[in-house]
């Protein structure tokens, strides 16, 4: 039986390359995008099997209205794709406060309107995937993303708890962290940054330096990751978070030997602070 996707961001980069697998793999789509006249190429190629629907991820009501048209018009929904997303690339101080705040609308604050418009419907099924696509800058940082990676931070911590709460619904949430991907991102993310305060030089030079060598060159192949993006689909065994790409790997390795090597630094003025008679029995429970 084929399956009912909604995508966000169907129009171009990685939610593109998912649409276009979802379709050729005989299942019907949802494609979403803000301008929806993007989109015609992909229903004049497929036909009924796409509908479109015009959506701001950012607007709650247009959120439950884009799952109410996936419902209405095919009947289901079997699997949610939290891709609709952008970044900048800028020193935190240089970045203007509306555009922080839009960036964390879209990319995290679109996830959360998405998830709460689609989970009545996936749980009267008893069934459904919520694909969300972070980032592995949701599980560490680097200087000039502060909007960006803090809301995919708050993404992966958001979609763990989703799978957590929904497991035994039927419902399969999974947290995507990919590297860098050959899409036109990370030429967008540079493309209106602001000249560099000098004072910020020594924190962002390195991280400069590496996105004019990657960018381009990116280690993710977005067809590919949209193949395992279908796979997921199909699995119940989904885990909570999915790094994609080497250098997410590798990135993360970095971060979590930072973290614990801080921590375990940290670790007697961490229980300094405990009451004379602490219990950390309950932690069973967690």
């Amino acid at each position: 039986m084929s399956k009912v996707w909604l995508i966000t961001g169907s129009a171009r980069g990685l939610g593109l390359h998912i649409a276009r697998a979802v379709l050729e793999a005989g299942d019907r789509l949802v494609a979403t995008a803000r301008n929806p006249d993007r989109l015609t190429p992909l229903r004049a190629e497929f036909g009924d099997r796409v509908a479109t629907f015009a959506l701001d991820v950012a607007d709650p009501t247009a959120a439950q209205a884009a799952v109410d048209f996936a419902a209405d018009t095919f009947g289901r929904l079997d699997v949610l794709v939290n891709n609709a997303g952008f970044g900048h690339f800028a020193p935190f101080e240089q970045t203007d406060p509306d555009h922080f705040r839009a960036q964390v609308e879209t990319n995290f604050f679109g996830v959360v309107n998405m998830t709460r418009a689609v989970l009545p419907v996936m749980r009267l099924q008893r069934s459904g995937h919520i694909i969300n696509i972070s980032s592995v800058g949701g599980r560490m940082t680097g200087p000039g993303m502060a909007a960006y990676q803090s809301a995919k931070w708050a993404v992966s911590g958001f979609s763990e708890i989703i799978a957590k709460e929904t497991r035994h619904l039927g419902i399969r949430a999974v947290s995507v962290e990919p590297g860098g991907m050959r899409t036109e991102w990370g030429q967008i993310a540079r493309g209106d940054a602001p000249g560099l305060m000098e004072d910020y030089a020594p924190a962002m030079g390195a991280m400069k330096a590496a996105l004019e060598q990657v960018v381009g060159n990116e280690i993710g192949d977005p067809d590919k990751i949209a193949g395992i993006i279908l796979d997921l689909a199909e699995r119940s065994d989904v885990p909570e978070h999915l790094l994609l790409g080497s250098d997410a790997v590798e990135l993360l390795k970095k971060a979590e030997e930072g973290r614990r090597k801080e921590a375990e630094t940290w670790e007697s003025v961490s229980r300094s602070t405990d009451c004379g008679n602490a219990d950390l029995s309950f932690l069973k429970y967690i």
